[in-house]
């Protein structure tokens, strides 16, 4: 019989998700028969696909190409072998926040979340960098991303590394921010939930070449919407013969989403004024079509007869006597219209319909009731213009135009809201607030996940503070920002900020103190737990074949030298694919802390000595923890490899442990 052993832990498992290996797995059960021990077999392949498989080479077809293209898809695929390491001090409310403010390269950050966020986020929001035709702060190399981010933030040493996102004229014009684009968004479509959205600000620029990369991303079937945002009625003195007075918020769903709609204006709950037997709110709306196409002849199977009983005043679709009367849609000049719905969706809410007479025309109508929903204040309305498959009911709220007007979206109205709170550090373009609650109302709901990874001077986290504290529903936030500094001798560096993040971050903390102000009884979540991307508390095994030597007593240690407890309980946090938010709990055994990850999800004792003495002890602790927690999936207990006094010990532990129903246990 084999031994319990105590696994240790490879650089492979300080990797994020492996997206390439989890879609060749997909594929291997779909279809086993083209796989063999030397890999995927494209003919075999092909013929299982049928004629869906057939690919013509030789023909050219459709779509957005540049130079490029193929490492952007390259880089989204390649796992990252960084971390994040928490920071506390930075943080507000670090014990209770479930909201989450990262410092880094956002490709680098979206790969790490994969295994924690895949499939967990309702809404994506980004304010990318508009193409200026100049250089981005995000070089990515294809092959050392995370390299390159380390040395941009000084972690590492490099001459010359940029200092601001948009600094050097170049001439690849829309191929540099294609490249910056892509891989961004293939990694953000694998966070979203089945009925998520992203909604995405742009301007004309690259507006076309942003919705042909969503295109082949999230599919041209889940383009919801390009809603046109009024920010600046004046118009931008910037565009040669035209003043450009609007912006786009580009949306795409990965597949099913359903918005719950937009809470009503004041106005518009005012025309609720009428009251059933129940004593609901509802107004009426006309059942006939008004404007083009409103004819019969638009829509023949939307015209039929529909018979008002003279008895219980109740209507129907066939006549029940001689006295029904019979109402036919009808236009103003006397011929024939038809109704906003076919035949099938009226049977379906005739105890809704009401007739009414019109003296004046000497005709009837018929209206359709609108209730106001009593859990959200928003009337069940939807789309005009209906064929008989189509359903005009939305979920809670109304729908919102296509286009967005109103001085509470625009630039200004942004300034002046980050002005509030950051008065020393002004920045040219900050998102406005209510620009960015609109999204969130439109995209969210009850104890949904947004995810902004170009969070720039923190809007969105400052909307999602009043959107809660006006409509609190659990809705939290994940911020991504890279550590971009501020420019020399600005008055941002003057006031002491040196990067964008850190004004985020302050802008985060001033936005809760503002909301606890207007809102004193408010009780919801204002804080944030910070972290900063930086690589893997894990060794890489490096040898430097001059001297095995001294690399192989280097290596006796595997974490990093300086890395503090709880920088590694993140790690394994994040590569366990724990949420970010949740509670790390410890008990002190013997004098050394064990930590319980995720209500039992993770174990772990990082001390830096574990005797042979204290492994009954430790053990022991563990499972009686284990049991009390009884957590619904399988538990993983980590130790720190160098910690054990033999190989007896670690092998007494492994043993202890896997008699008693935990076998997932591993070294550092």
């Amino acid at each position: 019989m084999n031994k319990p052993v105590l696994e240790q832990v490879t650089p492979q498992d300080g990797e994020s998700a492996n997206l390439v290996r989890e879609n060749i797995e997909q594929l291997k059960a779909i279809f086993p028969d083209a796989f063999s021990e030397g890999g995927v077999n494209f003919d075999t392949l092909r013929q299982l696909l049928g004629d869906a498989g057939v690919v013509d080479e030789g023909e050219e077809k459709y779509g957005l190409n540049w130079h490029g293209k193929k490492k952007a898809r390259q880089i989204a695929l390649t796992p990252s072998t960084g971390t994040l390491l928490p920071r506390p001090d930075e943080s507000v409310d670090w014990e209770t926040t479930k909201n989450i403010f990262i410092e880094g390269d956002n490709l680098e950050v979206l790969k790490l979340l994969q295994k924690s966020y895949a499939g967990k986020i309702k809404m994506i929001y980004i304010d990318p960098p508009y193409n200026t035709g100049k250089e981005f702060i995000y070089p990515d190399k294809f092959q050392d991303n995370l390299d390159t981010y380390l040395k941009y933030t000084s972690q590492v040493d490099e001459e010359g590394s940029k200092q601001s996102s948009d600094v050097e004229v170049t001439g690849r014009k829309h191929t540099g921010w294609l490249n910056m684009m892509y891989p961004r968004l293939s990694a953000a479509r694998n966070l979203l939930k089945d009925d998520g959205v992203i909604m995405i600000s742009i301007d004309e620029k690259e507006s076309l070449n942003l919705r042909m990369i969503c295109d082949q991303i999230f599919g041209e079937e889940n383009f919801i919407a390009q809603f046109t945002v009024v920010t600046n009625y004046k118009g931008r003195n910037d565009k040669t013969n035209v003043a450009m007075a609007h912006e786009y918020i580009i949306a795409y769903k990965k597949s099913t989403f359903i918005t719950a709609g937009l809470p009503l204006t004041a106005s518009q709950l005012a025309e609720f004024k009428l009251i059933d037997n129940e004593g609901k709110k509802y107004k009426l709306r006309d059942l006939r079509k008004r404007g083009g196409p409103d004819t019969r002849a638009d829509r023949p199977k939307m015209w039929f007869p529909l018979y008002l009983s003279t008895k219980t005043q109740k209507l129907s679709d066939e006549r029940q006597s001689e006295d029904d009367i019979e109402i036919t849609p009808k236009r103003s000049d006397g011929s024939d219209g038809r109704w906003r719905w076919g035949k099938a969706k009226v049977l379906e809410n005739l105890e809704n319909l009401e007739a009414s007479y019109v003296k004046k025309s000497n005709k009837w109508n018929v209206s359709y009731r609108i209730y106001l929903s009593s859990a959200t204040s928003s009337p069940i309305e939807g789309d005009d213009d209906l064929d008989e498959d189509e359903d005009d009911v939305g979920s809670d709220g109304s729908i919102p135009k296509s286009i967005w007007m109103g001085g509470e979206f625009s630039t200004d109205a942004g300034k002046r809201a980050f002005k509030k709170l950051i008065p020393s550090a002004p920045l040219e373009y900050p998102k406005s607030v209510e620009l960015l609650k609109r999204c969130i109302l439109y995209g969210t709901n009850s104890e949904d996940i947004v995810l902004d990874f170009f969070l720039g001077s923190g809007t969105l986290a400052q909307a999602l503070f009043e959107v809660e504290a006006e409509q609190s529903k659990g809705r939290r936030f994940i911020g991504v920002q890279l550590p971009e500094k501020c420019d020399d001798n600005s008055a941002a560096q003057k006031s002491g900020f040196n990067t964008i993040a850190e004004i985020a971050k302050q802008r985060i903390r001033r936005a809760a103190e503002e909301i606890k102000k207007t809102y004193p009884d408010y009780t919801g979540d204002l804080g944030f737990k910070a972290f900063r991307l930086a690589s893997s508390n894990i060794k890489i095994w490096n040898p430097d074949r001059a001297d095995l030597e001294e690399t192989l007593l280097s290596h006796q240690e595997h974490l990093i030298e300086g890395r503090s407890e709880q920088d590694i309980l993140y790690e394994l946090l994040l590569k366990r694919g724990i949420d970010l938010a949740v509670p790390i709990e410890n008990k002190i055994v013997l004098g050394k802390d064990i930590y319980s990850i995720g209500y039992g999800a993770v174990f772990a004792c990082l001390h830096e000595t574990i005797s042979q003495d204290d492994v009954e002890g430790v053990a022991y602790a563990i499972l009686e923890w284990h049991a009390e927690l009884r957590p619904a999936s399988d538990t993983n207990v980590f130790f720190r490899d160098s910690a054990f006094s033999s190989d007896v010990s670690k092998t007494n532990m492994a043993a202890i442990l896997e008699q008693n129903g935990i076998s997932h246990v591993r070294s550092l």
